[in-house]
């Protein structure tokens, strides 16, 4: 009884001792299962491809990032906002020096600061298509002809004078002319264009088998009526004339002698308009036998056209029945042209009809045949 009783306590001890056992044993699994993931998780963690795979992962804390650092991006706008707006405000302050170029220009010192000039592409003023290079040589020898002091001898200027410039308006013309001995038939054009600052002036002739010239002018309107900056005159090759009032001269692509420049100097098409100026401002203050004198350039030189006032004739012209006021430009010199034009005062004194006589008898007379817009 006694064994069994003995043997019973330690049947007891046996029974708890074996979980013990069991919980180590399980224990050290743990832990040697952790030291075996953990000696595993170096190696892969350091191996390169391994981060490859982690590009989503990589992207996302990439983005969250960039939210992170809204600072940074606010202070960017902060200086790109403070650059351009000096841009912007400096852009405006840049564009009303270009408005003042309309403002009337009333000083021939301002004038001739508007260095840019475009001359005007559409037709030209009224002279010869096949004549030109005879008149240019007739305008050579009576440059000879004329001595400084005489060039120098100008009308004084208009500006007491009452003006009213002609509104812009295209001119269609009908052509006869007489050249070495050959009668010829031409067409005209003549567009003028004027926002009461600025003026273009343009003329082409044009006859079959003979060619085309043509004539332009481009300057300001001022106190004194136009202002011409540029004439050109257009056959086989160009000549101009510069009007460089700032510098008191006239100068010429044809490389002749400058000429002195006087306030109301015209060119050989702007001087039209000018009259039409005049007699369309003092309507009654040019009665027959008034002599209105004209400094007045060609492509070469620089002479005094005195118009003399003939008074009214009345006309039959392509356009129709028109009277007309008649200024004649008599001859001086052996060399010179005889230059009669009309204007209609019914038509705003436009120039209606001019006719060209050279000291050979050759001569071209265009008349009135329609008129519209430029």
């Amino acid at each position: 009884m006694t064994v069994r009783s003995g043997s019973l306590p330690a049947q007891t001890t046996v029974g708890p001792a074996a979980p013990r056992r069991m919980l180590w044993l399980l224990a050290l699994l743990v832990v040697l299962s952790h030291w075996w993931l953990l000696d595993t998780l170096p190696r892969t963690v350091n191996v390169g491809p391994a981060m490859v795979p982690l590009h989503p992962t990589t992207l996302v804390f990439n983005t969250r990032r960039i939210e992170v650092t809204p600072a940074k991006a606010a202070q960017a706008p902060q200086t790109a906002t403070t650059q351009p707006k000096p841009a912007l405000i400096q852009k405006p302050k840049s564009l009303p020096p270009v408005v003042p170029m309309h403002e009337p220009l009333m000083s021939p010192t301002e004038v001739a600061g508007r260095a840019s000039e475009t001359p005007f592409t559409e037709p030209t003023p009224p002279l010869p298509a096949e004549p030109p290079e005879p008149v240019a040589n007739s305008d050579t020898e009576a440059d000879t002809a004329h001595d400084s002091t005489a060039v120098r001898k100008a009308s004084p200027p208009q500006s007491q004078v009452s003006l009213s410039i002609p509104g812009s308006v295209q001119l269609n013309y009908q052509m006869t002319g007489l050249s070495r001995g050959l009668n010829y038939h031409a067409s005209g054009v003549m567009s003028w264009r004027q926002d009461g600052n600025r003026y273009e002036a343009s003329m082409v002739v044009s006859a079959f088998l003979i060619g085309a010239r043509s004539l332009s002018s481009v300057g300001d309107i001022t106190v004194d009526g136009l202002a011409p900056k540029r004439f050109a005159d257009k056959g086989r090759s160009e000549l101009a004339a510069h009007f460089q009032s700032d510098k008191g001269k006239i100068t010429f692509s044809a490389n002749t002698p400058d000429a002195p420049w006087q306030r109301g100097a015209q060119d050989r098409l702007s001087v039209f308009f000018q009259l039409a100026s005049l007699l369309a401002g003092q309507p009654e203050g040019f009665p027959p036998g008034t002599k209105i004198p004209m400094y007045t350039a060609g492509q070469k030189y620089v002479d005094t056209w005195t118009f003399s006032v003939q008074g009214s004739d009345d006309l039959n012209l392509p356009y129709g029945a028109l009277t007309a006021i008649k200024l004649t430009r008599d001859a001086r010199q052996e060399f010179d042209q005889r230059v009669e034009v009309w204007f209609a005062a019914s038509l705003g004194y436009w120039p209606v009809r001019i006719k060209i006589t050279q000291n050979n008898g050759d001569y071209i007379d265009q008349q009135l045949s329609s008129s519209g817009p430029p």
